[in-house]
């Protein structure tokens, strides 16, 4: 589904699909289908299509944060330029959709679609309130519920939308995707800060150096100023506000996210969402699939990349 008679679309797409990662947006719909006791063969198609559909944002967010390094290779952009690496992103989109209608499925293509257009907000929330360091915990779980969760929460709802199962069970579905999104999102913040720069395949401190507020800086900083320490409040106002930062802010960045147990608050967090997701999944039948996504939930707060 990648093949293109340009030849730039194929070698840009297999660069950052084949440097690997963990699969896990296509693995949740083919997991829920088979919790759904679908019969079919056209998740394999809407699997496909959610998994393309995260690639095409990851080509794209690479530009937008001009970053270097993704899945511990070098990024699409830093060799072929950033208009392929936003064409080619295009190009991914569109081949997700035309898996959808294969899929035959109108509902399934409304949810992808609808999916799709949330990310695009969620992206843009972000960025309109990168280096806001006042944002509040609510305002951040909403931008990561959006351009993060939203793919997840669509890929386990295709499913049963596939399988005719009731509006309870999709709901349930849709829900534990929503819950696991938010989650590894939430850990993804913390591996920023605590995680080992192989194991993830990027720099450890990107979000740092970015501005980004993520929720262990916003936990430290709202830490900060509720206990009056004005010092560490001009410290996050310079280093994220104004964005100045010398070599030696990270580390004082990691003392106080340690001082005021940030990174522990953070994965506290991501494990009552993991909760979330298990609960809901109650409505089904015990069974190897429901297992297996409870299992996932659980790897999703304790993986280290």
């Amino acid at each position: 589904r990648m093949q293109s008679p340009v030849g730039m679309i194929p070698d840009l797409a297999e660069h950052l699909v084949g440097a690997g990662g963990k699969r896990l947006r296509p693995l949740l719909t083919i997991a829920s289908a088979h919790l759904c006791d679908y019969q079919g063969t056209n998740h394999h198609k809407l699997a496909a299509a959610v998994e393309f559909i995260h690639s095409a944002t990851l080509l794209h967010d690479d530009v937008v944060d001009d970053s270097d390094k993704r899945r511990g290779k070098t990024t699409a952009n830093l060799i072929w330029g950033n208009a392929p690496s936003i064409l080619v992103g295009d190009f991914l989109f569109a081949r997700s959709f035309n898996l959808m209608v294969e899929a035959g499925s109108l509902e399934a293509l409304g949810v992808l679609s609808e999916a799709s257009s949330i990310i695009a907000e969620g992206e843009v929330q972000q960025l309109a309130s990168l280096r806001d360091v006042e944002m509040s915990e609510d305002t951040y779980i909403s931008v990561i519920g959006a351009k993060t969760a939203a793919l997840f929460a669509a890929a386990t709802e295709v499913s049963a939308v596939l399988a005719k199962r009731p509006q309870a069970e999709r709901t349930a579905l849709k829900t534990y995707g929503q819950e696991l999104g938010i989650a590894f999102q939430l850990v993804d913040d913390m591996l920023d800060y605590n995680g080992n720069s192989t194991r993830l395949g990027k720099a450890v401190g990107d979000d740092f150096r970015e501005g980004k507020m993520t929720l262990p800086v916003i936990h430290a900083y709202q830490s900060a100023k509720a206990a009056g320490r004005q010092t560490e409040i001009d410290f996050w106002n310079r280093v994220i506000s104004k964005h100045e930062q010398n070599e030696v802010d990270l580390d004082t960045a990691l003392r106080l996210l340690d001082k005021y147990g940030s990174l522990e608050a953070t994965l506290s967090a991501a494990n009552t969402h993991v909760a979330a997701a298990q609960n809901a999944l109650q409505i089904f039948a015990c069974s190897e699939w429901k297992t297996a996504l409870t299992r996932l939930a659980d790897f999703v707060t304790q993986r280290l990349y």
